[in-house]
């Protein structure tokens, strides 16, 4: 089960958001991460429990930031409930989407395994409905993923595949790379590893 803590920062002008603090594991249904979220003076910040079927399709989320909450999963598209700070309001979404993304580094393991782009492959487009800071408010973005190298660097611990992804966002024409060992993010836009107590978890491709 790894477990470690990542740091997040603005990825334009690099400002120190805060730490997420997480563990995540593959099981026979699919794959779970739970996060708990930081901000830069240590108090707590909001947190993430997101878990995804054999195929990657989200069959659940839980997200908290700022008092909002948003609880989601795949159905008809994705559906969510987003909850206000008073816990007297809550509004309902539905969108023809393959899932959820935001900036837990969570979304980027959960899309590589919905995907599963082959390396040199052209870019496979995908919708998603992106959970914005500060208050989880929902935007629905398309995207275009491609897997540019796979490559294998030895460890201690055995041999560790890191994917390169090329992800491009599709209204604004902005790419940024990706980085993935297994069901962890190494290093990716406002996303730096900075702490693994045990090694990340492979997937097994689907029968």
């Amino acid at each position: 089960m790894p477990r470690g803590r990542y740091a997040l920062h603005d990825p334009h002008d690099h400002t120190p958001l805060g730490e997420e603090h997480f563990h995540c594991a593959p099981g026979p249904s699919g794959w779970r991460y739970v996060s708990q979220l930081t901000a830069p003076n240590g108090d707590h910040r909001g947190s993430v429990d997101l878990a995804v079927d054999a195929l990657g399709r989200p069959i659940r989320l839980e997200a908290n930031a700022a008092s909002w909450q948003v609880r989601g999963a795949a159905i008809d598209g994705v559906t969510w409930v987003r909850s206000d700070p008073t816990g007297t309001g809550a509004t309902e979404g539905n969108v023809r989407a393959a899932g959820f993304t935001g900036t837990s580094p969570a979304f980027l393991v959960a899309t590589a395994r919905l995907l599963r782009p082959a390396p040199g492959a052209p870019a496979t487009r995908v919708r998603l409905v992106a959970l914005t800071d500060p208050v989880l408010a929902p935007r629905t973005v398309d995207q275009a993923w491609a897997l540019v190298s796979r490559e294998e660097h030895p460890t201690d611990s055995g041999p560790l595949l890191v994917d390169e992804y090329r992800v491009s966002a599709l209204d604004t024409g902005e790419v940024h790379t990706v980085h993935l060992a297994g069901d962890v993010v190494l290093s990716a836009p406002g996303i730096e590893l900075e702490h693994l107590e045990t090694p990340p978890s492979t997937f097994e491709d689907p029968a």
